[in-house]
């Protein structure tokens, strides 16, 4: 492993996980996964509701340390180095994460000085941000009053802020209608482009065709991982969600 010139560990892929578990008292909500995401790519979670794709995301962020396992974040260590990681990413939370009583605009100058931002620094990168997403004067109006696909729009602008090189999202797009949906894909489509890694937890078949490589999760385990259309081929089915199925009933057939 080198160092950058900024001070930061620099490896081959952007994460590394071997055996990642999390228990919670008797119950197993992460069962020792592994998997690695190289730089630039954009790498989904596709499972149901409960499938252990959040708990999985939250110690990959930093926010949740593993009962078991190893595993590297931006060349971080997800054991010992969580504070390293959390500054070095960006994270965008299923829940709405910003403050309803602020406005766009004051969400982000908060966001922004608690990753050590300020004066011009600040102002220009949410400038840039505001006209990169398209946030127009909705970034002026309370968060609290704006329809959902809009307040996605500025915590994803917060979770970008900083400009990190790796970005979690978790089901960032639950709530919002299809099309709303299809661009906000366009953004990160945009951002991957530009060479961020961007890992994405989702329980929709269209948004997991979006990604790159796919892990499918069932009970907090990893079931399979690949390209979704290879994924399809290697299955013999016609679609990912059918794919999906077979592949979580066989699992449940011999569980």
């Amino acid at each position: 492993m080198s160092i950058t010139a900024k001070g930061q560990p620099m490896i081959d892929k952007a994460v590394v996980v071997e055996g990642l578990t999390r228990k919670f008292g008797d119950f197993v909500a992460v069962h020792r996964i592994d998997l690695n995401v190289d730089y630039g790519e954009i790498f989904g979670f596709l499972g149901a509701n409960g499938a252990g794709k959040t708990t999985a995301i939250r110690m990959l962020c930093g926010l949740l340390l593993p009962t078991a396992g190893t595993g590297t974040v931006s060349g971080y260590d997800i054991m010992t180095e969580p504070e390293r990681i959390k500054q070095s990413i960006g994270y965008m939370s299923q829940k709405f994460s910003l403050y309803p009583d602020l406005t766009g605009q004051e969400n982000l100058n908060f966001y922004g000085m608690v990753y050590g931002l300020n004066g011009g620094e600040l102002r220009k990168r949410i400038a840039d941000l505001t006209e990169r997403l398209g946030l127009g004067d909705f970034i002026k109006r309370l968060t609290g009053s704006l329809p959902v696909g809009w307040r996605q729009r500025i915590a994803l602008a917060a979770a970008i802020l900083h400009d990190p090189k790796i970005v979690f999202l978790d089901e960032p797009t639950g709530g919002v209608d299809p099309v709303f949906r299809r661009r906000f894909w366009d953004i990160l489509y945009d951002m991957a482009e530009q060479g961020t890694t961007l890992f994405v937890t989702t329980h929709y078949m269209d948004e997991a065709e979006f990604c790159q490589r796919i892990s499918i999760m069932h009970r907090g385990g990893i079931v399979e991982v690949g390209p979704p259309h290879e994924l399809v081929a290697k299955y013999g089915e016609s679609n990912l969600e059918e794919t999906f199925i077979s592949l979580i009933l066989e699992k449940e057939t011999n569980a």
